[in-house]
């Protein structure tokens, strides 16, 4: 059972993280260039304080967002913003999206994310742990995969192995951490690759913030996986 109480306080500890470290940065700072192609620093944390309330809408029965092109017109018009404006839009973000998780509700219910997918209620918040955590990586101002919670990488790694679960493009490929173990790609009876490695390695493989070359692979090459 996935505990979304538990999930929505993680998310408290990872946004006091962000807000914390991005505090210290300035605006010179925000306009360089992030770790995601083509997107500065400033795009990583408006795209944060949009997907929070982006997140709140699914709460409530909304379409995520407008539209792709609304979504992408956001990040753009919010990314150059000082830096003030932006920890103020975070902030008051996390608190909409905090409250939207306090309001009682059915947490079994099924609701639509992007593109039509859909997921239980009760995992929303940690999908907004992940948006949290794995971006305040991404904005490559000290905090790396290997400073994510240990219950983060492990859940995240099962949850992005599950997500290539079945896909035709990846070959039947076991992942393991030498510790837990998971199972990807195409269905067979017996994997034909298994990938192991340090579970931040896994975890920046599986998400594309790493190439695999930390990792080892038997039975064949390191599978190409899809875009998320």
């Amino acid at each position: 059972m996935i505990d979304h109480a538990h999930d929505l306080a993680c998310v408290r500890d990872a946004t006091e993280r962000l807000l914390s470290a991005v505090a210290e940065m300035d605006n010179a700072s925000l306009a360089e260039p992030s770790r995601l192609p083509g997107w500065s620093r400033g795009h990583v944390l408006a795209h944060l304080a949009r997907n929070a309330d982006a997140l709140v809408n699914v709460l409530a029965g909304r379409p995520m967002y407008a539209s792709a092109e609304a979504r992408d017109a956001d990040i753009e018009r919010d990314a150059p913003r000082a830096l003030e404006a932006q920890l103020t839009d975070l902030r008051e973000s996390a608190a909409r999206f905090q409250a939207a998780g306090d309001v009682p509700a059915d947490w079994g219910r099924t609701v639509e994310m992007r593109n039509g997918v859909t997921d239980s209620a009760s995992r929303v918040p940690f999908r907004r742990w992940v948006e949290v955590d794995l971006h305040h990586v991404d904005l490559g101002i000290g905090y790396e995969l290997e400073d994510l919670p240990d219950e983060f990488i492990r859940r995240e790694t099962e949850f992005l192995a599950q997500r290539f679960d079945g896909h035709g493009d990846v070959p039947p490929t076991r992942v393991t951490d030498g510790t837990h173990a998971w199972h990807t790609g195409r269905p067979a009876d017996e994997p034909e690759i298994t990938v192991s490695g340090r579970p931040a390695e896994l975890v920046g493989w599986l998400a594309g913030r790493r190439d695999g070359g930390g990792l080892e692979v038997h039975g064949g090459t390191l599978p190409k996986l899809p875009p998320l």
